[in-house]
């Protein structure tokens, strides 16, 4: 089942599932399996495997503490077998909190898992999975790089209010509350015919907050200029609130996947239906000279009606339909693998703010993704394999299909996509892989883009509230090598090295507000040359520990190349041991060390800038304001300590 959010593509894993209960997490480059239910088919695929129930009873408990009062307490109790009933399962709860590591404010989350499983003969089984999370926090602030070089990392919201002071940390905050259920089935009917079917629901929701200064007369609902505010009196300027989002998105579907194979032949045939509906809209609330608000005050309107920047309700569904085939020859040295995924994907938006122009859009998508793989075995030590893929993805946010407004301007803060298309992608790799005492792959690809899609965020004008802008960035090529070697453990000890180096170009100049731009042959925004990463771990059966180093090359913020961010180091260091045995407890202990040195850096960009950071002339003489992009804060040192152990 799909992790990501249908419209915006972020992954919310920790509200799915806790750390604690993950088998496996994969990650495949280039472009998803064709048969996996992925809403954006584009680029490398992350897959999370669930832990099975054991099939003994057991309960594990976890208990971690450290730095920025950071706390979390875990327990799983494994039911063993129910009875005589073939049915194993578990149960899982976990708190953990935080102060925020840079500013003011606090995080803490409640998350509980649960799973039952059966098997069907020895072969097939069913399993029952259900997850729920409730989870608050401060929201950060984004700085521009100018506000990152005066400030650094102190930059964040306030910790004390002042009048007219939309940047006071009890004014932002974010929820994120997510319900999981679902049902996995694997069935082996014999004769190589298997069938996996697995529905699923999940509703995420929350209350999403932040500060705005509001005109009391004079300003804009939508479109549409207000006289005043409904209870104020012309002329009375500026009036501070909360704006609190309440929002909850509903998506269910079913993933079928059939498979029979027959000798040196394995044919899958894939079905996914997915359907989501989301809502999203705000109340403003007038907040008191401490920052303070009360919702038995009511809350802003115009005309009787409650102000807003926006009131959308969504739709999407999408029909996916996949054909795999996969041939064996030469006794398995020989294998070739191609396939077809066809995605049908409707979209609705409505916007009902006043004079909203479009109050309604509906867009049609009909994206074919072919692939074909093929793999040779030299010897069974070293292969070769050719890679031709493609990939789609679909404009992310609702603000791709509808605009967004601000209370100072009938000007629209974020416009739609002017021509709606997919980004679409096709690739080519080759590459060597070696097996032995050391490992090794090298790599060459080649990926040519289309309607390459950016979403620029921006804050709306006097608030802290971001919005999307997406960009339609035209063609793009990416082309590069990828290298990475590991080892067997040698004396408990194995090693890991990996580096890549990519040249990306833009491949036209773009359109914006009635001019061309000469980004053509520019660096993509985000797009690092060099990437590199090394790892060491050891384990003895008693001491165990990893040291992990990464690099990443600068990187462009905006379209023409005139501002990004430095390239910048990380290291973590772990290490623990295995305690005595206590009666049936089996307690171990770690110190995890993250950000070894507390490097200062911008990890990557929240916002793009559409052309510039400067001020720009177009090809026809257009001179457009630059837009300066805003940028995440990587995370400071941390040292956590955990205690962990098993009864059994």
């Amino acid at each position: 089942m799909p992790l990501a959010d249908p419209f915006t593509y972020s992954a919310y894993t920790s509200a799915m599932v806790d750390n604690e209960n993950l088998a496996s997490v994969s990650v495949s480059q280039g472009s998803s399996d064709l048969t996996a239910p992925t809403y954006n088919a584009d680029g490398a695929q992350m897959t999370l495997n669930l832990r099975h129930p054991s099939k003994k009873f057991g309960v594990y408990v976890e208990a971690s503490g450290g730095t920025h009062s950071t706390n979390k307490e875990f327990l799983r109790v494994d039911t063993g077998e129910i009875g005589h009933s073939g049915v194993t399962g578990f149960v899982s709860g976990s708190y953990s909190s935080a102060n925020l590591w840079r500013g003011p404010g606090d995080m803490y989350r409640w998350h509980l898992d649960a799973a039952l499983e059966k098997q069907w003969g020895r072969r097939s089984n069913s399993e029952l999975i259900f997850s729920y999370n409730y989870a608050n926090q401060t929201e950060w602030l984004y700085p521009t790089l100018a506000q990152w070089h005066e400030y650094g990392d102190s930059y964040n919201t306030n910790s004390k209010y002042t009048a007219g002071n939309t940047s006071y940390y009890k004014l932002n905050t974010k929820a994120t509350n997510a319900i999981v259920g679902t049902i996995k089935n694997h069935f082996d009917f014999g004769g190589g015919l298997t069938l996996d079917a697995q529905p699923y629901a999940v509703e995420t929701y929350g209350l999403n907050n932040y500060g705005v200064s509001i005109p009391t007369s004079t300003g804009y609902f939508g479109s549409e200029k207000y006289a005043t505010l409904d209870g104020y009196s012309p002329g009375g300027g500026n009036v501070t609130a909360i704006s609190i989002h309440p929002w909850v998105q509903t998506s269910s579907g079913l993933n079928l996947i059939g498979a029979w194979k027959k000798g040196n032949k394995t044919v899958k045939f894939s079905y996914w239906y997915s359907y989501v509906v989301h809502t999203e809209y705000q109340n403003h609330y007038v907040v008191d000279s401490h920052g303070g608000y009360s919702e038995n005050n009511g809350y802003l309107k115009v005309g009787g009606r409650a102000l807003t920047q926006y009131d959308i309700n969504g739709m999407q569904q999408s029909n996916t339909l996949a054909l795999e085939d996969e041939l064996r020859l030469f006794h398995d040295r020989l294998t070739i693998n191609a396939g077809l995924r066809t995605n049908m994907i409707s979209r609705e938006f409505t916007e009902s703010v006043p004079g909203a122009d479009p109050y309604k859009s509906v867009k049609n998508m009909f994206i074919p993704a072919p692939q074909l793989l093929i793999s040779y075995k030299i010897d069974p030590e070293n292969q070769i394999y050719i890679k031709g893929t493609t990939g789609y993805r679909a404009p992310s946010s609702f603000q791709s299909q509808v605009a967004t407004y601000s209370f100072t301007s009938p000007v629209v803060a974020s416009s739609p996509l002017s021509d709606y298309r997919p980004e679409y992608m096709i690739g080519e790799e080759i590459g060597f892989r070696h097996y032995g005492p050391i490992m090794f792959n090298v790599a060459g690809f080649n990926y040519n883009l289309t309607h390459h899609q950016i979403s620029s965020s921006t804050y709306l004008p006097n608030s802290t509230l971001i919005v999307s802008q997406p960009i339609d960035a035209g063609g793009e090529t990416a082309r590069g090598v990828q290298a990475e070697i590991s080892t067997r453990p040698w004396h408990h000890i194995s090693a890991y090295a990996s580096g890549q180096y990519m040249h990306t170009s833009v491949g036209n100049n773009i359109a914006y507000d009635g001019d061309y731009f000469r980004t053509k042959g520019k660096q993509e925004v985000a797009s690092p040359k060099f990437l590199a990463a090394l790892g060491l771990t050891y384990d003895d059966g008693t001491t165990f520990g990893n040291f992990n180093f990464r690099y990443s090359d600068s990187q462009y913020s905006t379209l023409m190349n005139d501002q990004g961010i430095p390239a910048y180091f990380t290291a973590d260091l772990s290490f623990g041991r295995y305690l005595p045995k206590v009666g049936r407890f089996h307690p171990k202990a770690m110190l995890s060390l993250t950000n070894l040195g507390d490097v200062h850096y911008l990890s990557s960009m929240t916002g793009y800038s559409v052309t510039a950071a400067k001020s720009i002339t177009g090809i026809y003489g257009k001179t457009v304001s630059g837009s300066n992009p805003s940028y995440n804060v990587g995370s400071g040192f941390a040292a956590v300590v955990t205690i962990a152990g098993t009864f059994e």
